[in-house]
């Protein structure tokens, strides 16, 4: 949805808990989610009209997010 944020609580709401340990536990899980929540932050600036990059950049940065939520999902997973 344009103009809303996706932060990784509302993305992954069965995960809440252990998004918390794990930042708190792994620096590189820590720094994927501040990462993932940089590009967040941006995609949101741009959809509201905050910012006005090109069409390019604001896919490169949609694509950034997706794979950093990506590589999220996949700690998330095995840490069961």
């Amino acid at each position: 949805m344009l103009g809303e944020h996706h932060d990784l609580n509302h993305e992954f709401p069965q995960y809440k808990q252990r998004i918390h340990e794990l930042k708190e536990q792994d620096a590189h899980f820590a720094r994927l989610c501040h990462e993932y929540e940089e590009a967040d932050k941006e995609v949101y600036r741009i959809e509201e009209q905050i910012e006005t990059p090109s069409d390019d950049y604001t896919e490169e940065v949609k694509k950034r997010r997706l794979l950093l939520k990506d590589q999220i999902f996949a700690m998330l997973s095995q840490s069961k």
